[in-house]
């Protein structure tokens, strides 16, 4: 199967480029480099069956030849890009996600499009289902990165109504792993950063908001599986397993050991104060369930950022 991934170089893309791989894909990874990274696929570029294109999806996709599957991830995807790169968010939601359905209407290959647990915005229905509308603020400062993931919602289903376009919908969950940017403002990274540096982890509000941390393997999984189920619907993806920022923050001090405690900080406008996936919809259609210890997830994203230091 020839498969595109758009965002092949970011934290996610690049997962999913190593797991296409070893499933027998030819990978083409498109990414135009803002927020990922070339040496997050750079192991995979002597592969015979791996292309990487440094190319704006906002502009086009220059890459020739019919493909099978594509998967849509190109998108600032944290708090700080997002606000930093508004217009790149909101042009690749709108722009670049049209480009990718195009794309895929011509060549006749099936589409997943990566969205994001953001569309609930601050939820007021815990835990979280696919049949929730959601609480965004349409002009927060949040805003860019959530309506450009509803919008990109609504394009795909457009084409999927109106012109027969096979996509699938993910929406994900807080995921963690290795090759996070350690200053990409996500919580994990920021924490693993500042405890290996012993210096106090940054909590914003009293730390009672809720977040549930998938391992970044397990979501790869999910993702294959939704491509090629038949589930025509949006599919929470994400690990139901709750915690508060407060237990987050003391369970990465006291793994590495870090004694400089906690720094508190106001609380960032429209920050969600509960977050978990109902991962009903992917247990009953995809038989897929996190399998991934948020315990042993967190050792092995430790250990990579151990080593980069």
């Amino acid at each position: 199967m020839r498969t595109l991934v758009t965002g092949g170089a970011g934290f996610l893309g690049s997962h999913l480029c190593e797991r296409l791989l070893a499933l027998g894909h030819h990978v083409v990874a498109l990414d135009n480099l803002v927020t990922g990274r070339r040496s997050n696929v750079g192991h995979l570029e002597a592969h015979d069956d791996f292309q990487f294109v440094e190319a704006d999806l906002c502009v086009g996709i220059p890459v020739d030849g019919k493909f099978e599957r594509i998967f849509h991830l190109a998108s600032p995807a944290s708090p700080i890009d997002y606000v930093e790169l508004p217009f790149e968010t909101l042009y690749v939601g709108s722009d670049g996600t049209r480009h990718v359905l195009e794309r895929a209407e011509q060549d006749g290959a099936r589409v997943m499009l990566a969205s994001t647990s953001e569309v609930y915005g601050d939820p007021a229905v815990h835990p979280q289902v696919e049949s929730y509308w959601g609480n965004v603020n349409p002009i927060g400062p949040r805003s860019v990165y959530d309506e450009a993931k509803r919008y990109a919602e609504a394009l795909a289903m457009a084409f999927a109504r109106y012109r027969a376009t096979e996509v699938r919908i993910a929406r994900i969950f807080n995921t963690f792993g290795p090759r996070m940017r350690s200053n990409d403002g996500r919580v994990i990274p920021a924490f693993v950063s500042l405890a290996l540096a012993g210096r106090p982890l940054t909590v914003f509000g009293d730390g009672s908001q809720t977040r549930s941390f998938c391992y970044v393997s397990d979501l790869i999984d999910g993702f294959v599986r939704l491509m090629e189920s038949d589930l025509c619907e949006p599919c929470n993806l994400g690990n139901p397993s709750e915690q508060t920022i407060l237990e987050l923050a003391e369970r990465v001090n006291r793994i590495i050991g870090n004694t400089a405690g906690v720094e508190l900080r106001p609380l960032p406008t429209d920050d969600p104060t509960r977050r978990r996936p109902d991962i009903g919809r992917a247990l009953s259609e995809l038989g897929w369930a996190p399998k991934t210890s948020f315990e042993q997830g967190l050792a092995e994203t430790i250990d990579w950022f151990s080593s980069q230091t």
